[in-house]
């Protein structure tokens, strides 16, 4: 195609269309089988493997495009994610200065993995690919030269075979010219006879080696450029993925650095927080103010029984009148039962030798307990409870004991159903 701006003369368009046409008669005698096709095998595999090594070069450069575009999102997410960071970060909070640098630091390391990966990668994959568009345009210019060289050599034996038919003509020449015309024009015709074909003999040799030299020199480069261009894809196979793997392991360490003082510093101001909160709640506790805790922190001091109801002196007089003779009767049960043959103690339908397997002791609770927490027992006067000790001893807060209730053990025949419980409201038993 002539180029835009490019004045082509009449004759090189004449020309041009004139080889057009003789090779596409040239392709459809060779496929009728009117003309023979030279054939190189060695080299039709050299082309086959070009146009893969083309089409792996291709693909492999826009996946790294598409890696870099990735790239460069995580890069726009990370900043964001980073940038909110410092934005809500207090003043007065711990590390402020050091998360800010942080920030710009992490920043930089992504500018600067993107940068070397563009330079690193992508820009030789880009010249890599660069050369093949040439390289593909003489390929093809290669296949109709051979078709012209395949022309020119069918047209020259054309030539070769009429000259042998016309001088087998010249040497025997028609009874009937010979009669018409004169001796010495005889001479003349069959001279210029000669000349004609030698003329075209000439120009079909002429045309033919100068179609032979165009092919042979093209096909000579490409022999000697393809072979030296597929090995070389090996070599930049390894460039880059040497590239692409050293510049993740550097970039994933360096922020691996940058994620520990991050985490570092977060610690750190979990640390600040839980001072000022243990500092908060001292200050409010010695105000006299109450203070909520969740189970997991320290617990309060058990609460103390409640103290028994005020009565007036005429139930204070019933009740001592009752209590003297409550005492007078146990007295005369005890004396009559120290007569009699001795029986075994009983307490709550158990002893100390039925305890279940981890269990202290057990205690007898004196008075109502209403559970404030979720793992707190609740506990009712008369309430039996099977002491267990704590999984983990520092979580035991002083004044407070781990059970399980006698009820459920003797039902489930378990001690799953735990819980804490203030020591001064029951009573060792």
């Amino acid at each position: 195609m002539a180029e835009i701006g490019k004045v082509v003369s009449p004759g090189k368009l004449a020309s041009n269309m004139q080889k057009r046409i003789t090779r596409a008669q040239e392709k459809v005698m060779q496929k009728l089988g009117k003309a023979d096709e030279t054939k190189d095998m060695a080299f039709e595999e050299e082309v086959a493997n070009f146009n893969k090594q083309l089409a792996d070069g291709t693909k492999l450069q826009r996946d790294l495009k598409a890696y870099l575009v990735a790239v460069n999102t995580m890069h726009e997410c990370s900043k964001r994610l980073h940038d909110c960071l410092a934005d809500i970060y207090d003043p007065e909070w711990f590390g402020k200065e050091e998360v800010d640098s942080l920030v710009e630091d992490t920043d930089i390391l992504w500018q600067d993995f993107h940068q070397k990966l563009t330079d690193n990668a992508v820009i030789s994959m880009d010249t890599y690919l660069a050369q093949f568009p040439d390289i593909k345009a003489r390929i093809a210019k290669r296949e109709r030269k051979l078709v012209d060289f395949d022309s020119a050599r069918h047209h020259f034996a054309s030539i070769q075979k009429a000259k042998k038919k016309d001088e087998a003509k010249i040497a025997k020449p028609l009874a009937l010219v010979e009669k018409a015309a004169p001796v010495w024009a005889q001479g003349i015709i069959a001279a210029h006879q000669i000349a004609q074909t030698n003329l075209s003999r000439n120009q079909a040799e002429e045309d033919l080696g100068r179609a032979q030299k165009v092919f042979e020199e093209i096909n000579y480069e490409l022999q000697e450029e393809l072979p030296t261009l597929w090995n070389s894809r090996v070599g930049l196979y390894v460039n880059t993925f040497q590239s692409v793997a050293g510049l993740e392991e550097k970039f994933h360490r360096d922020m691996g650095k940058l994620n520990q003082n991050l985490s570092d510093i977060m610690t750190k101001l979990d640390e600040q927080r839980q001072v000022n909160e243990v500092a908060t709640n001292h200050s409010l506790s010695e105000s006299g103010t109450d203070i909520n805790k969740s189970p997991s922190k320290s617990r309060e001091a058990p609460p103390s029984p409640r103290p028994p109801r005020p009565t007036s002196c005429q139930e204070v007089k019933l009740e001592n009148i009752t209590v003297v003779l409550e005492e007078t009767v146990v007295a005369d049960i005890n004396i009559t039962t120290a007569s009699q043959n001795e029986a075994p103690t009983v307490t709550n339908g158990s002893s100390d030798a039925e305890l279940p397997p981890s269990v202290l002791y057990k205690v007898k609770v004196m008075h109502d307990y209403v559970a404030t927490d979720k793992d707190e027992l609740e506990l009712k006067g008369g309430d039996i409870v099977y002491v267990i000790p704590f999984p983990n001893p520092d979580e035991q807060d002083d004044g407070w004991l781990m059970g399980v209730k006698e009820s459920h053990w003797l039902q489930n025949k378990n001690l799953l159903a735990k819980g804490v419980f203030p020591e001064n409201f029951t009573q060792k038993v």
